[in-house]
């Protein structure tokens, strides 16, 4: 047996050990429904949900929505991290700016947001981006100051311009940097949409969470939690397949 179906195992005899503790040490401890439902209450509530709440057009917002924020939020932290990579000048003048920018919660931005554009998608939308940008900015700037200077130097010495420097040598040399923030800020952007759901929407999974909170209806809620980490668990397994693929030729560790 590999080491990595063991470990498959072990993980599924796991998660049978935490169902059956759900299942059955609240009752035993005497821990009200409201507080703790029990993996059934769970799967009950999640079927009332599905045909009452109309939870899977919530789930197919808040997915939708996590996928558009990460998109567009990686790409603006990419393309601007290359940019101030390439711009000494530029990242010092800029670099104050982001810093501050960066240092403040973002979470707090969503009640101004739902101040200029009202309740509606804009303001989840663009905290997810704020959330996504800053991860995939730093990696990406930290990456491009990282890059071998004597490939550089050998460049130049080729007379190449400066985008094809970018091109052949920066660009190559950084991808790693770059998936290992799209892959954090991944798990982000969960947050940020759930954030915005919370704050002021009326759809998505974060909305459901505040609506059975307001119920006192914990399976609900729980059901929720559930499914917004069943989504984001998705976008990191996607993203760590084209990694996979993409850094084929990086050497793996060796256990």
């Amino acid at each position: 047996m590999t080491s990595e179906r063991k470990a498959l195992y072990a993980s599924l005899g796991l998660l049978g050990l935490v169902l059956l503790a759900w299942e059955f040490l609240p009752p035993a401890l005497g821990v009200p429904v409201f507080i703790i439902p029990t993996f059934s209450d769970c799967l009950a509530e999640l079927s009332r949900m599905w045909r009452v709440e109309g939870l899977v057009g919530h789930t197919l917002s808040t997915a939708l929505y996590t996928v558009l924020g990460f998109a567009i939020g990686s790409a603006l932290g990419a393309a601007l991290g290359y940019a101030l990579g390439m711009s000494a000048f530029w990242e010092k003048v800029l670099s104050p700016y982001i810093l501050a920018l960066q240092i403040a919660p973002k979470v707090a931005f969503a009640p101004l947001f739902i101040m200029w554009f009202g309740y509606n998608a804009m303001p989840k939308l663009l905290v997810t981006v704020l959330i996504v940008f800053f991860p995939v900015l730093v990696n990406v700037l930290q990456a491009m100051r990282t890059v071998d200077r004597d490939l550089v130097n050998l460049a130049r010495a080729y007379n190449l311009s400066r985008w094809q420097i970018f091109l052949k040598v920066e660009a190559p040399s950084t991808v790693p940097n770059l998936m290992a923030g799209l892959r954090i800020a991944s798990t982000l952007a969960v947050i940020g949409v759930t954030v915005g759901e919370l704050v002021g929407g009326n759809t998505g999974l974060g909305f459901l969470i505040s609506y059975g909170g307001g119920q006192a209806n914990a399976a609900m809620v729980f059901n929720a939690i559930v499914l917004l980490t069943v989504i984001g668990f998705l976008l990191y397994s996607a993203l760590a397949k084209v990694e996979a693929r993409v850094l084929h030729y990086l050497p793996k560790a060796q256990h």
